[in-house]
């Protein structure tokens, strides 16, 4: 789908350029007069005048994708932030609730998982301590328990996940939409048009030029606002993934560290 709405917006491209040259340029007929160049000098257009002479169709069109436009970048400068902030803690967090753990400190560990909010690591290993330090005035470490922390880091995960994810499907949506919104606008302006060149006394290209450019207009729109939401939905879906793949890491060490503290339990 990306690569139609590209073409289209490739040939939408080279056929608005068309239509400039030839508006923009006097009748070449061989008998036609000098007299007629000022008449075509006046179906010279530019961008300002395209946007100026929108009907109301058109700016309701232009409306919503700068809408979605407005949207996509607040989700986009959102989700790079807080990814940023999860990267960076993690980094500060990973190497010294190792060190506690190393020592049997899980009193200090869960301490610097609560210091460390933003850090998706953070959470996942705090619901496990949590969990593991609720059993662990017991003479042992059942596997039940065990289960029970495999439990609580489960639905860490899950709610860091669908937490990460949030806003990734509105730029999904705005990526597979914004360019049909565009054509919408480009439809009805080349109806607009010819309907134009209908009522009107000439039929050359100049009678529609203006008209068809204008339609065009939303097209290539839409297609700019679609194309950075589909690459940084990408992005971030990947983004997202590296960080699912962190936490299932961090929730098997975890468990290895319970097993290994039950053991050493079982078998003083």
């Amino acid at each position: 789908m990306t690569i139609l709405t590209s073409l289209l917006g490739m040939k939408a491209y080279g056929f608005l350029m068309f239509l400039q040259d030839q508006a923009a340029s006097p009748a070449a007929s061989p008998g036609a007069s000098p007299a007629a160049s000022p008449a075509a000098e006046q179906t010279k257009f530019s961008m300002y005048e395209i946007f100026k002479n929108l009907d109301a169709v058109a700016y309701t069109v232009v409306g919503i994708l700068l809408l979605m436009s407005v949207y996509s970048i607040a989700i986009m400068v959102e989700r790079y932030l807080t990814y940023s902030q999860a990267k960076k803690q993690s980094r500060e967090f990973a190497p010294r609730v190792a060190q506690a753990l190393k020592n049997d400190r899980i009193e200090e560990a869960i301490n610097i998982s609560d210091k460390h909010r933003r850090s998706h690591l953070a959470m996942v290993v705090n619901s496990g301590l949590q969990e593991f330090r609720a059993h662990e005035q017991s003479s042992e470490i059942s596997g039940d328990e065990i289960e029970a922390s495999k439990r609580a880091l489960q639905r860490a995960i899950a709610i860091k996940t669908a937490e990460f994810r949030r806003g990734l499907s509105g730029l999904a949506t705005i990526g597979s939409t914004a360019p049909f919104v565009g054509l919408f606008g480009t439809v009805y302006g080349i109806l607009h048009a010819f309907q134009s060149m209908k009522n009107a006394e000439s039929a050359g290209i100049a009678a529609v030029a203006g008209g068809i450019s204008e339609a065009l207009i939303t097209t290539a729109l839409g297609l700019v606002v679609a194309v950075p939401a589909v690459w940084l939905f990408n992005y971030f879906t990947g983004k997202v993934d590296s960080f699912v793949v962190e936490m299932d890491n961090s929730a098997s060490e975890l468990i290895d560290y319970f097993i290994k503290n039950r053991t050493r339990q079982l078998n003083p």
